[in-house]
């Protein structure tokens, strides 16, 4: 008898150690969310994050006037009124030839730069892009390159859809949307064509498909578990980049995509896909970005309950 109670004790204490424990990893990773969120806000609305972006101008081969005034081949909403010539080479070299006395009122990079300065633009697909900044500092351009096209991409950190902006919205936190997946290697060097919203096509590096499974109904209502599969694309850091849409996109989601990264598979070849740090593109928020579409394998037939949803409007 004495020996039975003691083994209840010991499955009670057993079982009350196990839910603390569980509570504990709920919480913790209640928290990683939570503060990843926290990040993504910050990101996002910073000075000089996708919010601030107030123009995209797109350039050819030729010289044209950049600046605020009506008068300028490429006028900008903000800035001096004549920022300088702007040249584009069939190569795609770029240069900036300031305007006489403008020096004053902008910084190349961050610096000062000499009366009538002839600047060379590294655009972005060729390193960490040149930045022309006026305005003290709350406004700039780069140069971007996609599909051998050309822009000037301005930025204005007073921008309405900054200043303005409502926040975001999410799906509670749902670890069901959480997967170890198992992650297939392609080939090195292997790329893929990737559409983006202005249907350019752009090649980029494709090291491999995540494949997870999850729990759906089939045709007779029953719970059963399917096997999905995304290309991954790297952007350049390691980490595994995946453009997708699901079920959700075009009602409680944005329609034409989200994004979600994932760590580089293990030893084991898995890594883990979590779909609670989903998140809108940029241009869910701004038309002067050029988003990729998702790949046709990464459109999943699957509600995927977890991460942003789609915008809120903007206060009238």
């Amino acid at each position: 008898m004495l020996a039975a109670c003691g083994s209840g004790e010991e499955e009670a204490a057993k079982a009350e150690a196990e839910a603390r424990a569980a509570k504990a990893a709920r919480l913790a990773y209640e928290g990683e969310i939570l503060a990843w969120r926290d990040e993504r806000l910050a990101r996002l609305t910073r000075p000089d994050g996708w919010l601030s972006l107030v123009g995209m101008h797109w350039v050819t081969p030729g010289s044209t006037y950049v600046g605020s005034a009506q008068d300028n081949g490429t006028r900008l909403s903000v800035g001096p009124a004549q920022i300088g010539m702007f040249t584009l080479d069939k190569d795609g070299t770029a240069t900036l030839r300031l305007h006489p006395g403008v020096e004053a009122e902008v910084t190349i990079d961050g610096q000062a730069p000499q009366a009538g300065a002839l600047v060379t633009l590294v655009p972005d697909s060729r390193g960490t892009p040149t930045v022309v900044a006026f305005n003290k500092g709350d406004a700039s351009f780069i140069l971007i390159e996609r599909a051998g096209r050309y822009g000037l991409r301005v930025r204005n950190a007073f921008a309405r859809t900054r200043t303005a902006f409502p926040g975001l919205d999410y799906f509670d936190i749902n670890p069901g949307m959480r997967f170890v997946a198992k992650f297939d290697a392609h080939p090195p060097g292997q790329t893929v064509e990737i559409v983006n919203v202005l249907g350019m096509i752009e090649k980029m590096a494709n090291p491999g498909t995540l494949t997870f499974s999850a729990p759906v109904k089939n045709e007779a209502g029953e719970t059963v578990e399917r096997e999905f599969r995304m290309q991954a694309v790297d952007e350049g850091d390691g980490r595994l980049f995946f453009t997708f849409a699901d079920r959700t996109s075009g009602h409680e989601t944005y329609a034409a995509s989200r994004m979600v990264y994932a760590d580089p598979a293990g030893k084991d070849g898995t890594t883990v896909l979590d779909f609670n740090k989903a998140y809108n593109p940029p241009c869910a928020f701004t038309p002067y970005s050029t988003c990729p579409m998702p790949l046709p394998e990464n459109r999943l037939d699957l509600r995927v309950e977890a991460g942003e949803k789609k915008p809120r409007p903007f206060p009238e």
